[in-house]
Protein backbone atom coordinates (compact mmCIF):
# COMPACT_ATOMS: atom_id res chain seq x y z
CA UNK A 1 0.00 0.00 0.00
CA UNK A 2 1.39 3.04 -0.75
CA UNK A 3 0.45 7.17 1.24
CA UNK A 4 0.00 8.62 -1.95
CA UNK A 5 -3.47 8.64 -3.75
CA UNK A 6 -3.10 7.38 -7.27
CA UNK A 7 -4.91 9.23 -10.09
CA UNK A 8 -6.87 7.69 -12.78
CA UNK A 9 -5.34 6.60 -15.95
CA UNK A 10 -8.11 5.16 -18.28
CA UNK A 11 -9.22 1.75 -18.51
CA UNK A 12 -7.31 -0.81 -16.22
CA UNK A 13 -7.87 -4.44 -15.86
CA UNK A 14 -5.14 -7.07 -14.23
CA UNK A 15 -1.85 -5.91 -14.58
CA UNK A 16 1.08 -8.08 -14.76
CA UNK A 17 1.91 -6.52 -11.15
CA UNK A 18 -1.36 -7.21 -9.56
CA UNK A 19 -1.32 -10.98 -10.76
CA UNK A 20 2.08 -11.25 -9.45
CA UNK A 21 0.80 -9.66 -6.01
CA UNK A 22 -2.12 -12.80 -6.51
CA UNK A 23 0.74 -15.03 -6.71
CA UNK A 24 2.64 -13.67 -3.75
CA UNK A 25 0.02 -13.59 -1.53
CA UNK A 26 -1.91 -16.93 -2.35
CA UNK A 27 1.21 -18.65 -0.46
CA UNK A 28 0.40 -17.24 2.90
CA UNK A 29 -0.26 -19.51 5.81
CA UNK A 30 -3.85 -18.18 6.37
CA UNK A 31 -5.41 -16.10 3.63
CA UNK A 32 -8.27 -14.00 4.21
CA UNK A 33 -9.72 -12.63 1.05
CA UNK A 34 -12.22 -9.61 1.96
CA UNK A 35 -14.23 -8.15 -0.60
CA UNK A 36 -16.60 -4.91 -0.60
CA UNK A 37 -20.00 -5.68 -2.60
CA UNK A 38 -21.83 -3.22 -4.69
CA UNK A 39 -19.21 -1.94 -7.39
CA UNK A 40 -16.97 -4.86 -6.47
CA UNK A 41 -18.07 -8.12 -7.18
CA UNK A 42 -21.49 -6.60 -8.11
CA UNK A 43 -22.12 -4.18 -10.78
CA UNK A 44 -23.72 -0.72 -9.68
CA UNK A 45 -27.18 -0.92 -9.97
CA UNK A 46 -30.35 1.93 -9.85
CA UNK A 47 -32.52 -0.71 -7.08
CA UNK A 48 -30.33 -1.90 -4.50
CA UNK A 49 -32.44 -5.29 -4.17
CA UNK A 50 -31.39 -6.01 -7.97
CA UNK A 51 -27.81 -6.00 -7.50
CA UNK A 52 -26.07 -9.58 -7.74
CA UNK A 53 -22.60 -10.79 -8.45
CA UNK A 54 -21.66 -11.72 -11.38
CA UNK A 55 -21.35 -15.35 -11.94
CA UNK A 56 -17.80 -15.36 -12.70
CA UNK A 57 -16.49 -13.82 -9.28
CA UNK A 58 -19.51 -16.05 -7.18
CA UNK A 59 -17.94 -19.06 -8.33
CA UNK A 60 -14.25 -17.97 -7.34
CA UNK A 61 -15.31 -16.90 -4.11
CA UNK A 62 -17.25 -19.95 -3.64
CA UNK A 63 -14.14 -21.84 -4.83
CA UNK A 64 -11.99 -19.58 -2.48
CA UNK A 65 -14.65 -20.14 0.34
CA UNK A 66 -13.68 -24.21 0.39
CA UNK A 67 -10.13 -24.04 0.59
CA UNK A 68 -7.88 -25.03 3.27
CA UNK A 69 -6.17 -22.19 5.45
CA UNK A 70 -8.62 -19.53 3.42
CA UNK A 71 -11.07 -17.47 4.46
CA UNK A 72 -13.32 -15.47 2.84
CA UNK A 73 -15.67 -12.20 4.07
CA UNK A 74 -18.03 -9.66 2.80
CA UNK A 75 -17.51 -6.04 4.05
CA UNK A 76 -20.24 -4.25 3.03
CA UNK A 77 -22.55 -0.96 3.95
CA UNK A 78 -25.35 -2.64 3.65
CA UNK A 79 -27.40 -4.34 6.29
CA UNK A 80 -26.72 -8.00 7.03
CA UNK A 81 -29.99 -9.11 5.64
CA UNK A 82 -29.75 -7.01 2.73
CA UNK A 83 -26.30 -8.50 2.05
CA UNK A 84 -27.61 -11.98 2.50
CA UNK A 85 -30.31 -11.64 0.36
CA UNK A 86 -28.77 -10.25 -2.84
CA UNK A 87 -24.95 -11.92 -2.37
CA UNK A 88 -25.91 -15.36 -1.27
CA UNK A 89 -22.67 -15.81 0.47
CA UNK A 90 -20.75 -18.95 0.58
CA UNK A 91 -22.13 -20.81 4.13
CA UNK A 92 -18.74 -19.99 5.62
CA UNK A 93 -17.80 -16.91 4.43
CA UNK A 94 -17.88 -14.24 6.92
CA UNK A 95 -20.39 -11.30 6.73
CA UNK A 96 -19.30 -7.04 8.21
CA UNK A 97 -22.84 -5.25 7.61
CA UNK A 98 -23.63 -1.71 7.76
CA UNK A 99 -20.45 -0.28 7.53
CA UNK A 100 -18.74 -2.34 10.42
CA UNK A 101 -21.70 -2.08 12.82
CA UNK A 102 -23.24 -5.08 12.06
CA UNK A 103 -21.23 -8.79 12.05
CA UNK A 104 -21.92 -12.33 11.59
CA UNK A 105 -19.07 -14.60 12.37
CA UNK A 106 -21.32 -17.83 12.07
CA UNK A 107 -24.03 -19.77 13.94
CA UNK A 108 -25.03 -18.14 17.12
CA UNK A 109 -23.83 -14.27 16.37
CA UNK A 110 -25.16 -11.80 18.65
CA UNK A 111 -27.08 -9.20 16.74
CA UNK A 112 -26.90 -5.58 16.63
CA UNK A 113 -28.75 -3.79 19.29
CA UNK A 114 -29.26 -0.70 20.38
CA UNK A 115 -30.34 0.81 23.90
CA UNK A 116 -33.24 3.70 24.30
CA UNK A 117 -31.21 6.44 23.55
CA UNK A 118 -29.88 4.98 20.54
CA UNK A 119 -33.03 4.65 19.57
CA UNK A 120 -34.50 7.23 20.31
CA UNK A 121 -31.58 9.64 17.91
CA UNK A 122 -32.29 6.88 15.05
CA UNK A 123 -35.87 8.08 15.03
CA UNK A 124 -35.13 12.11 14.84
CA UNK A 125 -32.60 10.66 12.73
CA UNK A 126 -35.49 9.40 10.02
CA UNK A 127 -37.54 12.12 10.95
CA UNK A 128 -35.25 14.29 9.53
CA UNK A 129 -34.24 12.83 6.49
CA UNK A 130 -38.26 12.01 5.84
CA UNK A 131 -38.55 16.05 5.08
CA UNK A 132 -35.68 16.51 3.14
CA UNK A 133 -37.18 13.10 1.03
CA UNK A 134 -40.48 14.81 0.76
CA UNK A 135 -39.01 17.64 -0.58
CA UNK A 136 -36.11 15.75 -3.27
CA UNK A 137 -37.75 13.95 -6.16
CA UNK A 138 -35.77 11.12 -7.03
CA UNK A 139 -34.34 10.25 -3.24
CA UNK A 140 -34.80 7.93 -1.29
CA UNK A 141 -34.39 6.41 2.51
CA UNK A 142 -33.79 2.95 2.97
CA UNK A 143 -33.68 1.61 6.92
CA UNK A 144 -30.71 0.11 8.53
CA UNK A 145 -30.36 -1.30 12.10
CA UNK A 146 -28.40 1.18 13.40
CA UNK A 147 -28.82 4.26 10.48
CA UNK A 148 -30.85 5.52 7.70
CA UNK A 149 -29.61 6.04 4.17
CA UNK A 150 -30.27 8.84 2.39
CA UNK A 151 -29.96 7.49 -1.67
CA UNK A 152 -29.68 10.19 -4.67
CA UNK A 153 -29.23 7.78 -7.34
CA UNK A 154 -32.46 8.61 -8.95
CA UNK A 155 -32.25 12.22 -8.63
CA UNK A 156 -31.13 14.76 -10.74
CA UNK A 157 -27.44 16.07 -10.03
CA UNK A 158 -28.99 19.65 -8.55
CA UNK A 159 -31.30 17.72 -6.18
CA UNK A 160 -29.22 15.10 -5.08
CA UNK A 161 -26.51 17.74 -3.95
CA UNK A 162 -29.18 20.09 -2.06
CA UNK A 163 -30.72 16.92 -0.88
CA UNK A 164 -26.96 15.80 0.99
CA UNK A 165 -26.34 19.22 1.75
CA UNK A 166 -29.43 19.96 3.54
CA UNK A 167 -28.97 16.57 5.62
CA UNK A 168 -25.69 17.50 6.90
CA UNK A 169 -26.23 21.04 7.68
CA UNK A 170 -29.02 19.37 10.52
CA UNK A 171 -27.12 16.59 11.29
CA UNK A 172 -23.36 17.04 11.18
CA UNK A 173 -22.94 18.43 14.71
CA UNK A 174 -25.91 16.36 16.60
CA UNK A 175 -24.21 14.55 19.27
CA UNK A 176 -24.08 10.77 18.77
CA UNK A 177 -25.03 10.90 14.92
CA UNK A 178 -22.20 9.95 12.29
CA UNK A 179 -22.41 11.03 8.82
CA UNK A 180 -20.48 9.13 5.93
CA UNK A 181 -20.37 10.34 1.95
CA UNK A 182 -20.64 7.00 -0.46
CA UNK A 183 -21.70 6.98 -4.73
CA UNK A 184 -25.28 8.99 -4.91
CA UNK A 185 -25.37 7.82 -0.83
CA UNK A 186 -25.19 9.75 2.56
CA UNK A 187 -24.89 7.16 5.42
CA UNK A 188 -25.99 8.22 9.04
CA UNK A 189 -25.67 5.92 11.92
CA UNK A 190 -26.06 6.12 15.44
CA UNK A 191 -23.39 3.72 16.28
CA UNK A 192 -19.78 5.07 15.27
CA UNK A 193 -18.31 2.07 13.04
CA UNK A 194 -16.33 1.52 9.57
CA UNK A 195 -15.22 -0.87 7.14
CA UNK A 196 -11.44 -0.43 8.72
CA UNK A 197 -12.22 -1.62 11.92
CA UNK A 198 -14.17 -4.19 10.57
CA UNK A 199 -11.25 -5.42 8.37
CA UNK A 200 -8.71 -5.17 11.40
CA UNK A 201 -11.50 -7.44 13.76
CA UNK A 202 -11.76 -9.59 11.07
CA UNK A 203 -7.91 -10.23 10.76
CA UNK A 204 -7.46 -10.75 14.36
CA UNK A 205 -10.76 -13.89 14.42
CA UNK A 206 -8.92 -15.70 11.58
CA UNK A 207 -5.33 -15.40 12.74
CA UNK A 208 -4.86 -14.37 8.74
CA UNK A 209 -1.00 -13.76 7.71
CA UNK A 210 -2.13 -11.44 4.76
CA UNK A 211 -5.43 -9.64 3.38
CA UNK A 212 -6.52 -9.15 -0.31
CA UNK A 213 -9.02 -6.67 0.61
CA UNK A 214 -11.34 -5.02 -2.93
CA UNK A 215 -13.58 -2.10 -2.76
CA UNK A 216 -15.19 0.75 -4.97
CA UNK A 217 -16.24 3.58 -2.62
CA UNK A 218 -15.19 6.58 -0.35
CA UNK A 219 -16.28 4.24 2.58
CA UNK A 220 -13.51 1.13 1.59
CA UNK A 221 -10.57 3.46 1.81
CA UNK A 222 -11.21 3.42 5.69
CA UNK A 223 -10.41 -0.75 4.83
CA UNK A 224 -7.62 -0.09 2.57
CA UNK A 225 -5.85 2.19 4.94
CA UNK A 226 -5.65 -0.55 7.78
CA UNK A 227 -3.97 -3.50 4.91
CA UNK A 228 -0.19 -3.99 6.39
CA UNK A 229 2.76 -4.81 4.85
CA UNK A 230 2.19 -8.25 2.95
CA UNK A 231 -1.57 -7.31 1.88
CA UNK A 232 -2.89 -6.61 -1.80
CA UNK A 233 -5.43 -3.49 -1.52
CA UNK A 234 -7.42 -3.24 -4.56
CA UNK A 235 -9.44 -0.11 -5.67
CA UNK A 236 -12.53 -0.66 -8.24
CA UNK A 237 -12.77 2.36 -10.26
CA UNK A 238 -10.39 5.11 -11.24
CA UNK A 239 -11.42 7.80 -8.23
CA UNK A 240 -8.13 8.22 -5.88
CA UNK A 241 -7.21 5.85 -3.61
CA UNK A 242 -4.49 4.37 -1.78
CA UNK A 243 -4.93 0.90 -2.73
CA UNK A 244 -1.47 0.17 -4.64
CA UNK A 245 -3.45 -1.59 -7.18
CA UNK A 246 -6.53 -0.61 -8.82
CA UNK A 247 -9.06 -2.21 -12.04
CA UNK A 248 -11.51 -0.75 -13.67
CA UNK A 249 -14.36 -2.77 -13.08
CA UNK A 250 -16.45 -5.48 -11.39
CA UNK A 251 -15.50 -7.60 -14.08
CA UNK A 252 -11.77 -7.61 -13.47
CA UNK A 253 -12.64 -8.24 -10.16
CA UNK A 254 -13.90 -11.41 -11.25
CA UNK A 255 -10.73 -12.16 -12.92
CA UNK A 256 -8.69 -11.40 -10.03
CA UNK A 257 -10.63 -13.80 -8.12
CA UNK A 258 -9.98 -16.73 -10.63
CA UNK A 259 -6.15 -15.90 -11.01
CA UNK A 260 -6.20 -15.83 -7.01
CA UNK A 261 -7.98 -18.97 -6.80
CA UNK A 262 -6.00 -20.75 -9.65
CA UNK A 263 -2.73 -20.16 -7.76
CA UNK A 264 -4.28 -20.67 -3.94
CA UNK A 265 -5.24 -23.93 -5.24
CA UNK A 266 -2.07 -25.14 -6.27
CA UNK A 267 -0.16 -24.39 -2.96
CA UNK A 268 -2.55 -26.09 -0.97
CA UNK A 269 -3.11 -29.06 -3.32
CA UNK A 270 0.98 -29.38 -3.03
CA UNK A 271 0.38 -29.73 1.11
CA UNK A 272 -1.85 -32.16 0.64
CA UNK A 273 -0.84 -35.47 1.70
CA UNK A 274 0.11 -38.62 -0.96
CA UNK A 275 0.57 -35.64 -3.57
CA UNK A 276 3.74 -35.07 -5.26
Amino acid sequence: MTPDARPAKGPLALSPELRQAARRIAQTEHLLVALDFDGTISPIVDRADDARPLPRSAAAFAGLAALPRTTTALLSGRALASLRAVASPPVDTLLIGSHGAEAWLGPGSAELTLDEAQRLLLAEVRGVLEEIVEQAPGTLLEDKPAGVVLHTRLATDDVAEDAVAAARSVLQDRKGVFLKNGKRVLETSVVNASKGEGLTFLRQITGATAVLFAGDDVTDEDALARLESGDVGVKVGLDFTQAEFRVEAPAHVAELLEALLQERSLVVAEEEPGTD
